[in-house]
């Protein structure tokens, strides 16, 4: 769980490689860390199974295909995904309506706010466990 202070890891999970890198810099301006940064669902998977993080950004459609399958796997683990889409929360399925999502394009105060929000529900997550 990550705490309430502090940078987090993150994984970035999306298949538009200046996205990514482009919100790697925005995170590394928060303070925060990039340990994984994957441009396909299967090439995540190992890093979402094993990897040392705090809280992952995934991109839903991903060249063609849906990344619910590597956040099940982080939900599993108990790592605090945000959806980062231009669907917003219309590309959510069941077992994720509730996901907080970041809607494309998005800047600086959006990406701020929505990991604020993942820290205070993962918190509220963990006190209820």
């Amino acid at each position: 769980m990550p705490a309430d202070t502090g940078f987090l890891r993150f994984m970035i999970l999306d298949d538009e490689a200046i996205i990514a890198l482009d919100l790697a810099g925005m995170l590394e301006d928060l303070g925060h860390s990039v340990v994984s940064m994957a441009t396909r669902v299967a090439g995540g998977m190992e890093f979402a199974r094993h990897g040392d993080l705090d809280m992952a950004i995934l991109d839903i459609n991903v060249d063609g295909v849906a990344s619910f399958p590597l956040a099940e796997v982080l939900q599993g683990r108990g790592i605090p995904i945000i959806f980062a889409s231009g669907y917003g929360e219309r590309g959510l399925i069941d077992g994720f309506r509730d996901a907080l999502v970041l809607t494309k394009p998005y800047g600086m105060d959006d990406l701020t706010q929505v990991v604020a929000k993942a820290r205070v529900v993962s918190s509220q997550t963990a006190t209820r466990s």
